[in-house]
């Protein structure tokens, strides 16, 4: 499976009136498929059309896809286990109660740290200068009960990527192109690295936005990709449910995805970074839409593009 040729659509109106607004705004690129066929791309040079998109916290779906691979393989059996099973040190730490965070709680961001992340920090998380991201992160104080309330956490992600490099053995960007990006056929990609060598789980991640549209389309194809189950459709329906609303304007949080509804009530789910990087996946339309921007200071432009101008867009193919 490839995106090939865009293969030309009735509505054709509906997407000029798209790419003079997308035009308007710092849009770099924005991909369109449905039924497995790419109806709309725009570029706004030749050069973004290249270039590696810091896709920033569209990352954290990668890492709960990785971390659904390494369950499906087995490597991470129990999703319920106390993270103190991968970190020893929580068993010294003063609050017993970190004992009872489990790898759930970190894909649905309900480990209850202190982390205001989404509040002061204005959407920077302070491990980025320590020395130490995962020591960083476990040491925050808890603020709520592991389950209790999810509270936007790039550390919570920053653990899962620990976790997925002590039980492979390898480098999750290793094991990201032996079992996803190489599968998906990914060109050049970058993954940054905190100190210690652990692949930032939260937005360290750089591609092309080519590479962003085939990682929606796995999902929306149940985790298939060709003839390979890459992931299993179970994890993908698992990870893109709705389970907390924390944050209104976004939508529910499920497992390190976004999950939200259109105009008319369908169910869609979503990858979102800072500004304006999004992945997203409407399986009542078989629709995949990816956007790769530079809204910085909004970035939920890009989210209200797909909302009122893509999703209304009714063809026929």
């Amino acid at each position: 499976m490839e995106i090939g040729t865009e293969k030309q659509e009735q509505g054709r109106p509906d997407y000029d009136r798209l790419t003079a607004l997308l035009k308007k705004e710092k849009i770099h690129g924005c991909l369109i498929s449905r039924n497995n066929e790419l109806v709309y791309h725009y570029y706004k040079n030749k050069k973004l059309e290249k270039k590696q998109h810091k896709i920033n916290s569209c990352t954290k779906s990668v890492t709960s896809c990785l971390i659904g691979i390494a369950h499906d393989q087995g490597l991470i059996p129990d999703l319920n286990v106390s993270i103190a099973h991968y970190f020893p040190s929580v068993l010294n730490d003063f609050d017993p109660n970190k004992q009872l965070i489990t790898i759930d709680h970190l894909l649905t961001m309900t480990a209850g740290f202190d982390w205001p992340e989404m509040a002061e920090w204005g959407g920077w998380p302070h491990m980025i200068h320590s020395p130490n991201w995962v020591k960083y992160v476990l040491e925050r104080p808890l603020l709520a009960e592991p389950g209790e309330a999810m509270n936007y956490n790039s550390g919570c992600s920053h653990l899962l990527i620990a976790i997925l490099q002590k039980v492979s053995g390898m480098s999750a960007s290793e094991f990201a192109v032996r079992h996803l990006f190489g599968p998906l056929g990914f060109g050049d990609f970058t993954w940054h690295e905190d100190p210690q060598g652990v692949n930032i789980g939260g937005f360290g991640i750089h591609m092309a936005i080519q590479d962003m549209h085939k990682f929606g389309m796995l999902y929306l194809n149940k985790g298939k990709w060709g003839k390979k189950q890459l992931v299993s459709e179970k994890w993908i329906a698992r990870t893109t449910t709705p389970e907390k609303m924390t944050y209104a304007h976004f939508g529910y949080y499920g497992r390190h995805w976004w999950a939200s509804e259109t105009s008319d009530g369908e169910p869609f789910y979503f990858a979102m970074g800072m500004g304006g990087n999004y992945v997203c996946a409407v399986p009542s339309q078989q629709l995949a839409i990816t956007i790769a921007s530079d809204t910085y200071g909004d970035t939920m432009k890009p989210l209200g593009i797909i909302r009122d101008s893509v999703m209304n867009i009714r063809i026929e193919i």
